[in-house]
């Protein structure tokens, strides 16, 4: 297993109830003296109702510069069923003995309610509960306690500080592949670069072709382009982990040609019979895409036969804080909550969908990456380059097996 670098003294770190993984606390086997640490799920039953609250760790925080990833509010869910749309729904935090209102919402038609809240208060984890009001011949419910002391720390986080990247990374796709989808463009150096607390990538013009690429889209040429330099880094062989939660800030690319993207590989690679898959966290394909332009998939190998399994955002403008607010405006969390069971991709800590069974069983490394494929490129104009994103942090909060 790769060394972790562990950011001492965060306010966030993962390790899920054994009822959520399907297993025991993986810490505490052999350990003479591990405490059990406060559950970061409750599910209580009471007269027929079922409260059901889980708290994540820090990955909410949008706003339109980098931020202190120790700053971050911690996410939590409750679903609440029988199903009552517009039920209000209070979450609370213990204070000494007593219990502080932090945020009522309304329960949407799948039962759920999210919301956003600290994670510590000077420097100690904090315990929510929830209570649900009375609706329609429901009693009042209200759930069990669920604390953030399991997410006081990150297995590995990386905030792009100083002017290099970290021994972790390494670049990805540093050739032209013509028989590929990205025959015009390949990763360089050049369009990688760290500064002010953020790593840039992006895509712009290959200074060393001078002639132009026949783009090409189902095996038809669709006009000749730049050659272009991509941003791709990933930790292949400097850091992986099994199951958890891998979440990165990021802010998008604007022009369509090209997609930014957050997302892992399997360590032991991606081919039929392969026990792991790609996962695509997120991908953007810029400004005005008519859908959006923001995807969640996996890639992975059934009857030998490569398959995508996800979705595109629905609704993605319910995700922005406001008319103003914009994928490449400002920057969002984008995270996925990984375990043996299923997968919950998340946008600042609301839930964006879901893919269970056929999960990936082995260790994954995170990539980042700003690509330009042919099928994309006539998009946009050679002039419109370079274009660029930003990641202000990534942090892993791994469960393990």
């Amino acid at each position: 297993m790769p060394l972790r670098r562990s950011l001492l003294g965060g306010t966030s770190a993962l390790v899920l109830s054994a009822a959520l993984l399907g297993g025991a606390n993986p810490g505490a086997a052999g350990d003479d003296a591990a405490p059990e640490l406060p559950a970061s799920t409750s599910l209580v039953t009471d007269g027929g109702q079922q409260v059901r609250l889980q708290v994540l760790p820090q990955v909410v925080q949008q706003g339109p510069r980098v931020a202190d990833p120790d700053t971050a509010r911690a996410a939590l869910t409750a679903t609440v069923e029988p199903v009552r749309v517009g039920r209000r729904i209070r979450l609370q935090v213990q204070v000494g003995t007593a219990w502080t209102s932090v945020a009522i919402e309304r329960q949407d038609a799948r039962g759920r309610v999210e919301f956003a809240a600290p994670a510590a208060r000077r420097g100690q984890p904090l315990t929510y509960r929830v209570k649900a009001a009375k609706i329609g011949g429901l009693a009042a419910v209200e759930s069990g306690t669920v604390s953030t002391s399991r997410w006081t720390t990150p297995t590995w986080t990386d905030e792009f500080s100083g002017t290099a990247l970290s021994p972790d990374w390494s670049f990805r796709g540093l050739d032209y592949e013509e028989d590929s989808l990205r025959r015009c463009s390949k990763a360089g150096v050049e369009a990688v670069r760290v500064a002010r607390g953020a790593v840039r990538l992006s895509v712009v013009k290959d200074p060393a072709r001078t002639t132009k690429c026949k783009a090409r889209k189902d095996g038809k040429v669709v006009g000749k382009y730049a050659y272009r330099l991509n941003g791709h880094i990933g930790t292949q062989g400097g850091f992986d982990f099994t199951y958890g939660v891998a979440a990165a800030r990021i802010k998008f690319h604007r022009s369509r040609g090209q997609h930014g993207a957050f997302w892992m590989q399997p360590v032991s690679g991606n081919y039929p019979g392969s026990p792991g898959h790609e996962i695509d966290i997120i991908e953007y394909f810029g400004d005005h895409h008519p859908r959006g332009g923001l995807t969640s998939f996996i890639h992975r190998y059934e009857d030998g036969v490569e398959v995508r399994r996800g979705a595109r955002v629905a609704n993605f403008g319910s995700f922005l804080a406001g008319r103003r607010d914009g994928w490449s405006k400002n920057f969002h969390v984008f995270s996925v909550e990984w375990t043996p069971r299923l997968l919950v991709f998340r946008i600042d800590g609301r839930e964006t969908g879901r893919i269970r069974g056929g999960i990936s069983s082995v260790a994954q490394y995170p990539i980042l990456s700003l690509l330009a494929s042919d099928y994309e490129i006539p998009h946009m104009r050679d002039r419109q380059l370079p274009q660029h994103m930003y990641v202000d942090w990534i942090r892993v909060w791994e469960t393990g097996s």
